[in-house]
């Protein structure tokens, strides 16, 4: 970007427009200015009128830029953490340096705190473990990179500080960070390998649910690899490509197998018809199926692996969690039936 003119202080970046940068979307100019921020975060700065155009607010991240303009972006300090409260909840972690940490979130725990519920949270027990978590997702969401539904366990990566959370943001809008997770689905697909390519939108009817659209949606990509088969239900390695909101569950439903256990889309009642079915072919075996479903209390849905490079120092980095105790009760009652073991 040497042609560019640009004056930096410790809030805002100027950048005076050049040739060739003319007829460029605001958005994708700045993204190509700027260092170690993502796509999603620049739209959400220009969107609250954190950019201006020659001294006026731009809040369009389409908007054409022309020779001469000058743009101004400012980049908001981090917020003060004061909205959730620490408590002392036991965490799982798996790394942890100056920079960020690890860890192996159990099914049941929020996130952050959403709709009123401002206590139990991963937040309140990060806040209870360190001091230097990044503020960038604001009060509510300090340190938070990207997220797991509440009842979906595994391996997720919080920043501790504002310039390790823009490359982690980076890193997973490029698609270079790996992200697989394992399900047990309920039937078989058809193919042993596939992959799902079907936009995500949030449901008209009921806004606590997303679905699939042809048009107008979130582009959304799942690979899948079924890993065991038993009788009517399976087990299956998914890899993210993209990661929107309950991206695995709308697009299993999608393909007609919806994760077991999944009470908003489709697969809870499934799981406990088909858990039902399978007494007539071994009935003390089958019962234990069902008694682990209805022990797990929740989709049979867990993040495994988590790859990415670290910020600072450049290493590539893979971490593990094995599948939680109540979703390997109902993976080893579903082997005592009947496993097809495809692929390890």
């Amino acid at each position: 970007m040497s042609t560019l003119h640009i004056i930096m202080d410790k809030k805002a970046h100027i950048f005076h427009i050049q040739t060739e940068h003319k007829e460029k979307r605001l958005d994708r100019f700045l993204i190509s200015a700027t260092k170690d921020v993502s796509r999603t975060y620049l739209q959400k700065l220009i969107r609250e009128g954190m950019v201006t155009v020659n001294d006026k607010v731009s809040t369009q991240p389409s908007r054409t830029l022309r020779v001469g303009d000058e743009v101004c972006i400012a980049f908001p300090e981090s917020q003060p953490l004061e909205t959730a409260r620490p408590e002392d909840i036991p965490l799982d972690i798996l790394y942890e340096d100056s920079d960020l940490l690890v860890l192996n979130k159990p099914a049941g725990m929020l996130v952050h705190p959403a709709s009123g519920v401002n206590t139990g949270t991963l937040v309140n027990a990060l806040l209870a473990h360190c001091d230097d978590l990044s503020g960038i997702g604001g009060i509510e969401r300090p340190g938070i990179v990207h997220r797991l539904d509440k009842d979906t366990s595994g391996v997720l990566v919080v920043a501790k500080a504002d310039v390790v959370h823009r490359n982690l943001s980076l890193q997973f809008e490029k698609h270079t960070i790996t992200r697989q997770y394992a399900a047990v689905v309920c039937g078989v697909p058809a193919e042993v390998t596939g992959t799902i390519d079907v936009q995500i939108a949030r449901s008209r009817r009921d806004r606590r649910r997303m679905t699939t659209v042809n048009n107008n949606g979130r582009h959304a990509i799942t690979h899948y690899q079924v890993l065991e088969i038993y009788h009517s239900f399976s087990l299956v390695q998914l890899t993210l490509e993209t990661g929107r909101l309950h991206q695995i569950r709308v697009h299993l439903q999608h393909i007609g197998h919806p994760v077991a256990g999944d009470p908003i889309y489709g697969g809870e009642q499934r799981a406990l018809k088909d858990a039902d079915a399978l007494r007539a072919l071994k009935d003390a075996d089958a019962l234990s199926v069902k008694h682990a479903l209805i022990h797990l209390k929740r989709q049979a849905l867990h993040a495994r692996t988590l790859q990415f490079e670290h910020p600072v120092t450049h290493e590539r980095l893979m971490f593990s969690a094995p599948k939680p105790a109540d979703m390997q009760r109902f993976v080893s009652a579903l082997r005592v039936l009947t496993s097809d073991i495809i692929s390890s």
